[in-house]
């Protein structure tokens, strides 16, 4: 398993980003982050500066995916494989170094159309990190923020960028029948211990929102269920209920955020081991649950 990186967060643009800060402040359990300028709301779950920043903007979805390398060393060799997998490669300017509060920066565009940022020295957090909503805290030490999922009609240029490009290895891959004449195919890779940090869904076209969902682990699995009763007291959407995953034993629920994209809130997920020898099919979403809520 190379560990080269971790999620070191995600940038999502909507019109307005105070909209969503019931949502990931009262029920997801976040924290405000760093204070990230006009326009631009940043949030946490860990002791880094931010690990969710949201600006003002149209795309309402997620516009760009930063990845942290976990020495100089990892950066450059990152570096050295989008080039020669023929990425155009730009270094950040000096307003992103401080933007992003990190030390070093550079960008590629991916195939599913999001701008991916590989960083180093990503700043910590003032304070420390204490939710009274989340009091166990979030697992990040040595494999990041969480995990991120995106839908694209991409799906063999996406696998190429993330393998041959920046060096993540395949977990597993999901192939099933949804409903008759639909099939449902995705693709899990990691590039630390987490079972996935990326995964890609296949679509027959571009959807107008390309980000799916991202996920935050939880230590402490009662956490998932006082953010389930939260999440249940509210008028927010649930895409679906408690369950667990086949592939990656992820114990979870989906909410809708106002903006659309879902959050998993989960625990309990399947480690990495070195070798990894399980790269198979799976031919079913969840070993129990995760059922579409109805209220």
């Amino acid at each position: 398993m190379n560990h080269d990186m971790e999620l070191a967060y995600l940038g999502i643009e909507v019109p307005d980003p105070s909209s969503l800060t019931p949502f990931f402040g009262t029920a997801i359990g976040l924290l405000p982050g760093e204070p990230g300028g006009a326009g631009v709301a940043t949030w946490r779950n860990d002791d880094k500066a931010h690990r969710l920043i949201v600006r003002s903007g149209p795309a309402n979805d997620a516009v760009f995916l930063g990845l942290e390398a976990v020495d100089d060393d990892a950066f450059d060799a990152v570096r050295d494989r989008l080039e020669r997998a023929g990425c155009t490669v730009n270094d950040g300017t000096p307003d992103d170094l401080d933007s992003r509060r990190v030390r070093r920066l550079m960008r590629t565009m991916s195939p599913w159309g999001v701008d991916v940022e590989v960083v180093s020295g990503l700043q910590g957090a003032t304070t420390p990190f204490a939710s009274a909503l989340m009091p166990g805290g979030f697992l990040t030490t040595d494999v990041g923020f969480g995990h991120a999922v995106f839908a694209t009609a991409a799906f063999d240029e996406g696998h190429d960028f993330l393998v041959g490009g920046l060096g993540f290895e395949q977990s597993d891959f999901l192939e099933m029948e949804l409903v008759p004449g639909l099939d449902l195919d995705v693709r899990f890779y990691h590039c630390n211990a987490r079972h996935h940090t990326i995964a890609l869904a296949k679509a027959p076209f571009e959807l107008p929102q390309r980000l799916h969902h991202f996920m935050v682990e939880t230590n402490d699995r009662d956490d998932v269920g006082a953010a389930w009763d939260r999440v249940w007291a509210t008028d927010l959407a649930i895409a679906n209920g408690l369950g667990r995953h086949d592939n990656d034993g992820m114990f979870s629920f989906y909410v809708t955020s106002p903006a659309g994209f879902q959050v998993e809130v989960g625990h309990g997920g399947r480690v990495i081991t070195d070798p990894w020898l399980d790269n198979r099919r799976y031919e079913r979403i969840s070993a129990w649950g995760h059922q579409p809520v109805k209220r």
